[in-house]
């Protein structure tokens, strides 16, 4: 059965108007009804272990999973800087593994200007690998999130190579239905989808090895996601008997504020589910 939640991001600006905070945002996702949230690393006020296991508690009284941490981290930065990126990551696995979280989403790489993509590579694969080792030591999965912008995870492709390359069972895939090459909202001209760069087919590339799903919602205001074909995803989910998390990420600040799109996109996405699960 699939299961909603919510990304801590999904309501960045109150949290930059420092009007919502964790504990708030998890009262926030009590009364929208969903089953958990996801917990960006900027959405956390404190790593002490009291304030850590007051926030597992309150969730756990609401009933509420937390279903990952969202780690912004970047391997494809100059030599001497990755230790403190693979330190990084290593801390908020050791968070997860305190909180009884399962997951941490890391990033791959961006390619710095100049810099030769195959040398970011080889910068970056073993970063990749030590963390999902740690991971592994703890009882954490590392899910690879898919990005464009200049990060090496552009197509499904480029991320089946990544974990190929790793070949960690605890180094996974946290599939973004909107980052990839060629989608609306990840593209350069936001709203226009490039047909000839096939993003639908990256989504079909690795939703077989998809732990849990970020869904994008860009425009929905009518009550249904104008930029992306969601139909046609969980077509895609469905043909790899997918039966995990989908998360709300919205990113749509610019048209609609998130106090009324947010509730939008949880009906938007639990009428989907409903017909997904009646399949």
């Amino acid at each position: 059965m699939l299961k909603l939640g919510c990304m801590s991001l999904s309501y960045k600006d109150e949290f930059s108007a420092n009007k919502l905070d964790l504990e708030q945002f998890i009262e926030r996702a009590y009364q929208l009804g969903l089953d958990g949230l996801d917990v960006h690393t900027r959405a956390f006020a404190s790593l002490d272990p009291a304030y850590l296991r007051g926030i597992r508690m309150q969730a756990f009284r609401r009933g509420l999973a937390l279903s990952y941490i969202g780690v912004s981290s970047n391997f494809g930065k100059p030599q001497d800087e990755l230790a403190a990126e693979v330190a990084t990551a290593k801390e908020w696995i050791d968070v997860a593994a305190f909180m009884g979280i399962p997951l941490v989403r890391v990033f791959a790489a961006w390619i710095p200007e100049g810099d030769r993509e195959e040398d970011v590579w080889a910068r970056m694969m073993p970063c990749l690998a030590e963390v999902a080792a740690h991971g592994e030591e703890k009882g954490v999965v590392v899910g690879l999130h898919n990005h464009n912008h200049g990060c090496v995870t552009r197509t499904g492709k480029d991320v089946r190579r990544i974990i190929e390359g790793v070949n960690n069972p605890y180094f996974s895939h946290i599939l973004d239905t909107g980052q990839y090459v060629g989608s609306p909202g990840a593209s350069g001209q936001r709203g226009h989808e490039d047909p000839a760069l096939n993003f639908y087919g990256s989504i079909e590339e690795t939703a077989p090895l998809a732990v849990h799903v970020r869904c994008k919602i860009y425009r929905i205001q009518s009550g249904v996601e104008e930029w992306l074909n969601y139909p046609r995803i969980f077509e895609i989910l469905q043909k790899v008997n997918y039966n995990g998390w989908l998360s709300v990420v919205y990113e749509g600040q610019d048209v609609e504020a998130e106090a009324t799109a947010v509730p939008k996109a949880v009906r938007y996405l639990r009428g989907l589910m409903a017909e997904y699960d009646a399949a």
